[in-house]
This record gives C-alpha cells, structure tokens and sequence, in this order.
C-alpha cells in the first residue's frame, strides 16, 4: 500500500469516530434546557424593568427554556435571590438597593452578572416653566430659597416634594430631613403616579418637584431639567450617577449554564426601553405583547448574544 492509500484508507477508517465525535457535540449543544425547572425571573414596580425582563425571558424561551415570571419587591426580592426562589433579576439600579443588596452581593448570596447597559440618571427633576418662578434653578441654593414656591394645602409653609414609591426606597426623603431642607415629602403610589404628577404640572403650569430617572419616555415628550446636587449630598445620600446592573441567584450557573451565560450577556439600552416604554404606557399596549414583538421583529439585535452564549 503507498502512502497516499494508507492516508486516504486512514481516513475513511476514521469516518465513524470523527461522525460520532461530530454527534456528541451536537447532543451537547442540544441539551438545553439543562434542567426542566422554570427560570423564575423577577418583575418590579416599573414600566423599563418590565422591558428589560420580558425580553430575555423571550429569549430565554426561544432557546428552550421554561421562564416564569414573579412579581416582586425591589427588597424582599433579595431573600428570594439568595435562596433560589427567585433565579434573576434583568434590571435593578445600584443606588436603589437598600441595606441588604449591597449586604448579600458582598456575602455572595447574590451575584452581580453585569451591568444592563442603560445610560441612567436620577434625581430632583423640575419641569423648565419652574424657573420663571425660580430663575436661579438649577442652582441648589436657589432651590431652597424657593422652595415655599411648591407648597400646597397639605405641606403648607414646607414645599412639597414628591418622593418614589415607599418600596423603592426613600433617599431624597432622608437627605431632605436630614440636612433640615424646608421640604415636606409625599411618596408617589407607583410609577404611573410619578408621570401624572408630571403631566399635570406641565399641562397646568403648577410647580413640582420629584424624584425621577432616566431613560423613561416621559422626558422625550416634556422639558425638563435636573436640580444641580451637591457633590457631597450626592456621596453621602447615594445619590450619584447609578448603574443598572443585573442580579442572579449563585446556583443559576450551575442548573441553567448556557442560560446564565446569556443573561451574563443580555445588554439593552435607552433607546429600545423608551420606544417601548412609550408603546406600553401611552399606546395601552400589554407589556408580554410588545416586547414579544420587538423581540420577533430584532433577531439581529439578540441573536449574536444567544450564538456567544450557545458556543462558550
């Protein structure tokens, strides 16, 4: 037999083994899900969590997996992280954790699987007509010797401030009472509250102001301005520049491994949310519908985040 036989001989021989090894790889890549028990995924109080959620557990189906959906508490969710009752959390922002986020991502009984790729802000917000009755906004001292401007019957000679939701923490409420600010706070009910307040100060020309963020829809459609801080205000009352990350119960990695490594690698960013934002909360589209047609109609967008996950 020459050379060139035995290689060509050897080859063929080696068909079956190569065939096999080919199969095992496909079987391998095909194992998903690797665990029949639902991703539990948490939903919270607001329209872009919503968003960020639903997307990946669109995704996450797409690629084979059971999702379920859990609403909530931006807090208690914590405890459900840490012990698996809940298996992620696809948006939560750094400067909104409370005592006890910070407390278990440090004990690692939550991992922190990278930041969502939103460009956040958050802060005093105004609607700009405010300055005609203020003219040195957004100076902060200028707020404060305004700030009778934004009284109303119920916190009258204080001005009012409206606060977040009680659940989402109350950090403009402490640096408020704490520093002595001639303010009085009023938690708004939800983030549908937030908005009319908003509206409605615009539309009528009242004074406001909130605590608010961004992206959200609503500051493309009024103008509006941020109150201007101070550095040391901001550090000490954890009022900086937040970034939203995502959080997972540490045992995702090891139940749902290729699951894990797409939601390691999920990013959106401010444009997708604030169209659907906008689709959700001022066309009364259904939250599952529209994202799941952004999500039909973006493949492109997601697919190369699922292929990296699929050949790690």
């Amino acid at each position: 037999m020459t050379i060139k036989s035995f290689r060509v001989f050897f080859a063929i021989l080696m068909m079956p083994a190569l065939l096999i090894t080919a199969n095992l790889e496909t079987a391998k890549a095909n194992t998903i899900p690797e665990s029949d028990e639902p991703i539990k995924l948490a939903v919270y109080e607001w329209t872009g969590q919503h968003i960020a959620t639903y997307i990946a557990g669109h995704i996450l189906e797409d690629m084979g997996y059971n999702v379920e959906y859990v609403t909530a508490g931006t807090f208690p969710s914590a405890y459900g992280l840490a012990d698996g009752n809940l298996t992620a959390t696809m948006e939560i922002w750094d400067n909104n954790m409370g005592e006890v986020w910070p407390k278990m991502l440090d004990e690692g009984k939550i991992e922190n699987i990278g930041a969502l790729g939103l460009d956040a802000r958050e802060g005093w917000l105004y609607p700009v007509h405010v300055k005609e009755a203020c003219p040195g906004l957004p100076a902060w001292d200028a707020l404060q010797k305004c700030a009778d401007l934004f009284a109303n019957a119920e916190t009258f000679p204080k001005g009012r401030f409206v606060e977040y939701p009680a659940d989402w923490g109350a950090r403009a409420t402490e640096l408020i009472n704490s520093e002595g600010l001639e303010f009085e706070t009023i938690p708004a009910g939800s983030e549908g509250a937030l908005v009319a307040e908003l509206k409605a100060a615009v539309t009528k020309k009242q004074p406001l102001l909130m605590m608010f963020w961004a992206p959200h829809w609503s500051l493309a459609e009024v103008e509006t301005e941020w109150v201007d801080i101070p550095e040391d205000l901001l550090d000490k009352y954890s009022l900086q520049i937040p970034t939203v990350i995502k959080g997972a119960w540490p045992g995702t990695k090891d139940q749902w491994p290729t699951a894990y490594k797409f939601m390691k690698i999920y990013q959106l960013n401010n444009q997708i949310q604030q169209v659907l934002m906008n689709q959700i909360d001022n066309q009364g589209q259904d939250p599952l519908v529209a994202t799941k047609a952004w999500v039909d109609e973006n493949k492109d967008y997601w697919q190369p985040m699922v292929d990296q996950a699929m050949s790690n």
